[in-house]
């Protein structure tokens, strides 16, 4: 790379140090690209953060982002546990959410309210033993189109949140759930919160830290 004669003293450095670090993230996003059964030369890295992932946006579009996930308490809408993911897919944040709330309170939630992608069947299960977890059946599971009846194969957890979801109890408690988390990211927003201007992961979680006690 050719220094820019324009460019400010040490601008150059950090810009072939940002491009370092984004071509040693490669092999990590091509494994991640042939576990999802895609060609590892479609990876792709951010020169502008190495550490934040290519993500889709509300507006249908793409660019690198962090995945910031906020807990919240339905009858107070008070947040109770925060993260920052680099992963695009909500899949595998259950559980390290819930043990964080477990580490913050020394009490682990009874319940927990979470949209469908969040629904990892391991996840489900390994939640079970403490922890009711509510969250809509994908319509593409359950024998004979019914997706809240058991399949074969599943454990008692999973055929009793297949079961759960398909009651009018069970509905009735998930709908607390948008009327929580999206005001809760609605206020979070309004104050703020648009968007990270650092970079790296754990600068992302320590501006969400300081926002989280704004909100």
């Amino acid at each position: 790379m050719h220094d820019d004669p324009k460019a400010p003293a040490g601008v150059d450095k950090r810009r072939e140090q940002r491009i370092a670090q984004a071509l040693a993230q490669l092999p990590k996003l091509e494994g991640i690209k042939q576990a999802q059964g895609k060609p590892a030369d479609t990876a792709r890295s951010s020169t502008t953060d190495a550490q934040a992932r290519v993500m889709k946006m509300a507006g249908g579009g793409f660019r690198p982002a962090y995945n910031a996930q906020l807990a919240s308490d339905t009858a107070s809408q008070v947040i109770v546990g925060m993260d920052v993911a680099d992963s695009g897919s909500d899949q595998g944040q259950m559980v390290p959410m819930v043990h964080q709330i477990e580490q913050r309170y020394a009490h682990r939630p009874p319940e927990l309210l979470v949209d469908g992608g969040f629904a990892r069947l391991d996840d489900i299960g390994t939640l079970a033993l403490g922890t009711t977890v509510y969250a809509p059946v994908p319509e593409t599971q359950g024998p004979a189109g019914d997706r809240h009846a058991p399949c074969s194969g599943d454990s008692g957890p999973i055929a009793a949140w297949r079961q759960r979801m398909g009651t009018d109890a069970g509905k009735a408690v998930y709908k607390e759930r948008a009327a929580t988390a999206e005001c809760v990211n609605v206020l979070a927003r309004n104050r703020g919160l648009q968007r990270f201007n650092v970079r790296g992961l754990d600068r992302g979680g320590s501006m969400l830290r300081m926002r989280w006690r704004a909100i």
